[in-house]
């Protein structure tokens, strides 16, 4: 789509309009869909997005956006902003890691590096912690407490096992992140060398969920995946006789689960390669913009509307906010 500059502009709101914006926001009938994506019933006619701006340099303070340097659009159609705020909040952070046989060596850098996420984590954000084989196992659901956060991460059980990542994905996505309050933001980092047993030429069945399904499920999520990815084809390539192809793949699914999410895709090789991870996490996740619109599309048909929030002059940033709503049905 091709990204037209609109004029955006903060309309002087009474004080009357904002109690009634904040009676609607805090009684609205919400109602959880089928589909994965967070649906809601507009019972106003103002709809609110959370948004989160990702890929600020790692170096220097991230500034902060105006109403001007973000586009909104409903159906393709642009929408005139009319309530905006920006503000620090915490979020929900899931670090999930690969323990399948093929990372038996990196068993202690996943456990350093998880610690040292623990760290980098404000002590507002909380931390959820995951493993994955042939399927995923939850170690620790969403904890604000450090130090039980890295004990557990000690006690985490040696690499063995096949690798089914697109599942355990899924059921990150699907059954952890709906833990969470629904008020923070939610990430995933995910560490792994990507070669599902699915893969052409990797033994073992693998996952069920196909990855074109997991990669839509990824864009349609509010959650943010950041993945790292962790080099193993070396040895793998000679211990199990795993195909350069599988690997190839591995690589390039990563990469299109980082480009839906707007994320680097990371490797690692050493420990000291994933500080820039973390920082970059911490930077992305902490500030969220509330931007709010009254509908040009004012028809109450209970019709799905797409949403689309793009950033007008700052082409290297990537904004990230739900993928649409169902408006309210005529009673």
């Amino acid at each position: 789509m091709q990204c037209r500059a609109a004029n955006v502009v903060i309309m002087r709101t009474s004080t009357a309009f904002l109690r009634t914006a904040f009676v609607v926001l805090l009684f609205g009938s919400i109602v959880v869909a089928q589909d994965p994506v967070e649906t809601i019933r507009i019972d106003s006619d103002l709809v609110d997005l959370k948004v989160s701006v990702l890929g600020f340099p790692p170096n220097n303070p991230p500034p902060l956006l105006e109403p001007k340097d973000f586009l909104v659009l409903e159906d393709g159609v642009p929408q005139e902003i009319t309530f905006f705020a920006a503000a620090d909040t915490p979020f929900d952070l899931i670090l999930l890691l690969d323990l399948s046989g093929s990372n038996s060596k990196n068993l202690k850098m996943i456990r350093n590096s998880a610690k040292r996420f623990v760290d980098a984590a404000r002590d507002v954000d909380r931390i959820a912690l995951v493993t994955f084989t042939d399927q995923p196992a939850l170690y620790s659901t969403f904890s604000l407490d450090r130090k039980k956060l890295k004990k557990t991460i000690d006690e985490m059980d040696d690499a063995a096992g096949g690798t089914n990542f697109w599942d355990s994905m899924d059921w990150v996505l699907h059954d952890l992140v709906t833990r969470g309050t629904g008020l923070r933001r939610s990430a995933i980092v995910v560490m792994t060398d990507g070669v599902d047993n699915a893969l052409p030429g990797v033994p073992g069945p693998g996952s069920r969920l196909p990855f074109e399904e997991l990669l839509e499920r990824i864009r349609n999520s509010e959650s943010i995946v950041f993945p790292i990815y962790l080099d193993t084809e070396e040895e793998n390539v000679k211990k199990f006789h795993t195909p350069r192809e599988a690997y190839a793949q591995a690589r390039d699914q990563l990469a299109q689960i980082a480009n839906v999410c707007g994320t680097p895709m990371y490797k690692a090789a050493r420990l000291s390669d994933l500080d820039a991870v973390y920082a970059q996490v911490v930077r992305d996740l902490s500030t969220v913009y509330s931007i709010g619109y009254s509908p040009t599309n004012r028809s109450l048909d209970g019709k799905w509307r797409s949403l689309e929030v793009l950033l007008t002059k700052r082409g290297d940033l990537f904004a990230r906010t739900k993928r649409g709503y169902y408006a309210k049905l005529r009673s």
